[in-house]
Protein backbone atom coordinates (compact mmCIF):
# COMPACT_ATOMS: atom_id res chain seq x y z
CA UNK A 1 0.00 0.00 0.00
CA UNK A 2 1.33 3.49 -0.86
CA UNK A 3 -0.50 6.49 1.27
CA UNK A 4 0.06 9.92 0.85
CA UNK A 5 1.54 12.23 3.86
CA UNK A 6 -1.04 15.15 3.80
CA UNK A 7 -0.51 15.82 7.43
CA UNK A 8 1.81 18.92 8.47
CA UNK A 9 2.92 17.10 11.51
CA UNK A 10 4.03 13.80 9.46
CA UNK A 11 5.97 16.27 6.92
CA UNK A 12 7.79 17.70 10.13
CA UNK A 13 8.34 14.49 11.62
CA UNK A 14 10.00 12.86 9.24
CA UNK A 15 11.90 16.45 7.31
CA UNK A 16 13.46 16.67 10.97
CA UNK A 17 15.42 13.42 10.26
CA UNK A 18 18.88 13.78 8.58
CA UNK A 19 18.76 13.09 4.58
CA UNK A 20 19.00 9.17 3.30
CA UNK A 21 20.07 9.87 0.11
CA UNK A 22 20.33 12.81 -2.30
CA UNK A 23 21.02 13.47 -6.17
CA UNK A 24 21.36 16.84 -7.77
CA UNK A 25 17.96 18.16 -7.73
CA UNK A 26 16.34 15.75 -5.04
CA UNK A 27 16.80 14.77 -1.39
CA UNK A 28 15.10 11.73 0.20
CA UNK A 29 14.29 11.30 3.99
CA UNK A 30 12.76 8.71 5.37
CA UNK A 31 11.44 7.78 9.27
CA UNK A 32 10.03 4.59 10.06
CA UNK A 33 6.83 4.72 11.63
CA UNK A 34 3.11 5.67 10.63
CA UNK A 35 1.30 8.52 10.44
CA UNK A 36 0.51 10.02 13.24
CA UNK A 37 -3.23 9.80 14.56
CA UNK A 38 -5.31 12.59 13.88
CA UNK A 39 -7.19 14.69 16.58
CA UNK A 40 -10.60 12.93 16.06
CA UNK A 41 -8.62 9.43 16.63
CA UNK A 42 -7.07 10.83 19.89
CA UNK A 43 -10.23 12.31 20.71
CA UNK A 44 -11.95 8.76 20.49
CA UNK A 45 -8.63 7.10 22.50
CA UNK A 46 -9.53 9.76 25.32
CA UNK A 47 -12.90 9.20 25.94
CA UNK A 48 -12.79 5.53 25.17
CA UNK A 49 -10.07 5.14 27.81
CA UNK A 50 -11.90 7.88 30.56
CA UNK A 51 -14.17 5.92 33.03
CA UNK A 52 -17.38 7.02 33.15
CA UNK A 53 -18.69 7.63 36.81
CA UNK A 54 -20.88 10.44 38.29
CA UNK A 55 -19.24 9.88 41.32
CA UNK A 56 -16.26 10.65 40.71
CA UNK A 57 -15.16 14.72 39.21
CA UNK A 58 -13.59 14.22 35.71
CA UNK A 59 -11.03 16.64 34.75
CA UNK A 60 -12.49 19.01 32.22
CA UNK A 61 -9.79 18.88 29.78
CA UNK A 62 -6.64 16.50 28.60
CA UNK A 63 -4.09 17.10 27.69
CA UNK A 64 -2.86 15.50 24.57
CA UNK A 65 0.66 14.28 25.72
CA UNK A 66 -1.42 12.43 29.14
CA UNK A 67 -3.49 10.18 26.71
CA UNK A 68 -2.77 6.96 26.47
CA UNK A 69 -2.20 6.23 23.07
CA UNK A 70 -2.02 2.92 20.96
CA UNK A 71 1.57 0.88 21.53
CA UNK A 72 3.53 1.43 18.42
CA UNK A 73 3.54 -0.33 16.07
CA UNK A 74 5.78 -1.55 13.27
CA UNK A 75 4.69 0.83 9.86
CA UNK A 76 1.97 -0.94 7.72
CA UNK A 77 3.17 0.31 4.51
CA UNK A 78 4.79 3.32 2.60
CA UNK A 79 3.36 6.45 2.99
CA UNK A 80 4.79 9.61 0.39
CA UNK A 81 5.06 13.15 0.66
CA UNK A 82 6.36 15.39 -1.64
CA UNK A 83 7.74 18.78 -1.04
CA UNK A 84 8.55 20.87 -4.61
CA UNK A 85 8.85 24.65 -3.57
CA UNK A 86 7.79 27.08 -6.35
CA UNK A 87 11.10 28.99 -6.18
CA UNK A 88 12.51 25.78 -7.53
CA UNK A 89 10.03 24.87 -10.43
CA UNK A 90 8.04 28.43 -10.94
CA UNK A 91 5.02 27.02 -13.40
CA UNK A 92 2.21 24.98 -11.73
CA UNK A 93 2.34 22.56 -14.65
CA UNK A 94 6.26 21.12 -13.81
CA UNK A 95 5.31 20.85 -9.96
CA UNK A 96 2.52 18.47 -11.05
CA UNK A 97 5.03 16.76 -13.87
CA UNK A 98 7.15 16.18 -10.88
CA UNK A 99 4.88 15.27 -8.49
CA UNK A 100 3.36 12.61 -10.59
CA UNK A 101 7.26 10.89 -11.42
CA UNK A 102 7.63 10.45 -7.93
CA UNK A 103 4.36 9.09 -7.41
CA UNK A 104 4.80 6.62 -9.99
CA UNK A 105 8.88 5.61 -9.09
CA UNK A 106 7.44 4.62 -5.55
CA UNK A 107 4.80 2.74 -7.30
CA UNK A 108 7.30 0.82 -9.51
CA UNK A 109 9.00 -0.11 -6.66
CA UNK A 110 7.28 -2.51 -4.57
CA UNK A 111 10.23 -3.64 -1.96
CA UNK A 112 10.37 -0.08 -0.52
CA UNK A 113 10.92 -0.54 3.83
CA UNK A 114 7.68 0.75 4.97
CA UNK A 115 7.34 3.92 6.83
CA UNK A 116 7.16 7.44 6.05
CA UNK A 117 9.00 8.72 2.87
CA UNK A 118 9.36 11.96 1.79
CA UNK A 119 10.95 13.66 -1.46
CA UNK A 120 11.68 17.27 -1.89
CA UNK A 121 13.08 19.10 -4.71
CA UNK A 122 16.22 21.02 -3.66
CA UNK A 123 17.37 22.45 -6.47
CA UNK A 124 15.63 23.63 -10.54
CA UNK A 125 16.26 21.68 -13.46
CA UNK A 126 18.27 24.03 -16.04
CA UNK A 127 15.76 25.77 -17.84
CA UNK A 128 18.07 26.14 -21.08
CA UNK A 129 18.16 22.30 -20.79
CA UNK A 130 14.47 21.86 -20.14
CA UNK A 131 12.92 24.79 -21.90
CA UNK A 132 9.22 23.57 -21.98
CA UNK A 133 7.73 23.66 -18.44
CA UNK A 134 5.96 19.51 -19.57
CA UNK A 135 8.53 18.30 -22.03
CA UNK A 136 8.58 14.56 -22.26
CA UNK A 137 12.67 15.31 -21.85
CA UNK A 138 12.15 16.54 -18.18
CA UNK A 139 9.87 13.58 -17.73
CA UNK A 140 12.69 11.13 -18.51
CA UNK A 141 15.35 12.98 -16.43
CA UNK A 142 13.33 13.33 -13.21
CA UNK A 143 12.03 9.59 -13.77
CA UNK A 144 15.71 8.47 -14.48
CA UNK A 145 17.16 10.72 -11.28
CA UNK A 146 14.23 9.62 -9.26
CA UNK A 147 14.90 5.59 -9.39
CA UNK A 148 18.65 6.19 -9.28
CA UNK A 149 17.67 8.19 -5.60
CA UNK A 150 15.34 5.48 -4.87
CA UNK A 151 18.01 2.31 -5.93
CA UNK A 152 20.88 4.15 -3.45
CA UNK A 153 18.18 4.78 -0.63
CA UNK A 154 17.73 1.13 -0.63
CA UNK A 155 21.42 -0.40 -1.06
CA UNK A 156 22.23 2.30 1.58
CA UNK A 157 20.42 0.44 4.28
CA UNK A 158 17.51 2.71 5.19
CA UNK A 159 17.85 2.88 9.25
CA UNK A 160 14.93 3.95 11.52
Amino acid sequence: MIGRIQRPVDFERVLARPTRARSAHFALHHLSASPAPSAWVAAQLRTASAKLSTGESQPAHTLVEQVPLATPQLPDGCWVGMVVPKRHARRSVTRQLLKRQIRAAFADRPGMPPGLWVVRLRSPFDRQQFPSAASDALRHAARAELAQLLDRAMTSGVRA
